[in-house]
């Protein structure tokens, strides 16, 4: 059981690989290929403080944009992370939260579905379920660049679904969930985007029900520790919006 109360089956291993900086040619990394994709804007909601304000104002303008960039018809997001790295403490309540340093995919096919019947009026899901929909993270980092325990993405690419993925049960004391843990493979290729500013930001697939062989469904991504970080860098604070998208 970890400190949010989740219990898995799942024992991560560490291994040593190459993080390849992106910077200058990040543009040819697309959400439907890639799984991820690069974009510059500043928020208009800049205060990160408030959770009411967030949900009111920095959600909003999300919705937006996210049908701007996607063609989606319908954005619903369900919930957020902020992260504020604070050596020495514990991860251990929603206001603590700190970068993880695991591979993961916050989504498998079946959380992916559970999360619709669970984040909207039940009247509305068997016709929404006919779409094609997305479930999508926006990460962006707050205040100051983060140098600091920055953020990496797999090239969904590189990744063998058949062996690279395993569902890892999450229980909760209230419900069950589900991610993928990934495999490590020396095929699997890594990619950040150093330096990352408030005014960027990166869109990652967790879930796609396109499955049709050619569109990406999913970027495994994991903070790392960058030892090129400047030993002076502030400690990195980011946030992430998850986001249901229909299209």
């Amino acid at each position: 059981m970890d400190a949010a109360g989740r219990m898995g089956n799942w024992v991560p291993q560490e291994h040593t690989v190459e993080i390849e900086d992106i910077r200058g040619r990040e543009h040819a990394m697309k959400l439907d290929t890639a799984g991820f994709q690069f974009f510059t804007g500043a928020p208009d909601h800049t205060s990160f403080t408030d959770e009411r304000e967030i949900r009111e104002q920095y959600y909003t303008e999300s919705v937006a944009l996210i049908k701007l960039l996607t063609g989606a018809s319908h954005v619903v997001p369900f919930d957020h992370t902020i992260r504020r790295r604070r050596p020495g403490e514990r991860d251990d309540a929603p206001t603590k939260r700190q970068p993880v340093p695991q591979v993961h995919v916050d989504q498998t096919p079946q959380s992916a579905v559970e999360r619709v019947h669970r984040h909207l009026p039940a009247a509305d899901v068997p016709a929404l379920l006919q779409k094609r929909f997305q479930i999508l993270n926006l990460w962006r980092p707050l205040e100051h660049p983060a140098l600091d325990w920055p953020l990496a993405l797999c090239d969904c690419r590189s990744i063998d679904r058949a062996k690279d993925v395993v569902p890892v049960a999450l229980r909760y004391p209230d419900r069950e969930g589900q991610t993928y843990g990934v495999r490590y493979s020396p095929k699997q290729k890594w990619n950040y985007l150093r330096a990352m500013r408030p005014d960027e930001f990166v869109l990652i697939k967790c879930f796609d029900s396109q499955d049709d062989g050619k569109t990406a469904l999913f970027t495994p991504h994991t903070a790392f520790n960058d030892p090129s970080t400047p030993k002076d860098a502030p400690f990195r604070e980011s946030i992430e919006l998850r986001m249901l998208v229909f299209y």
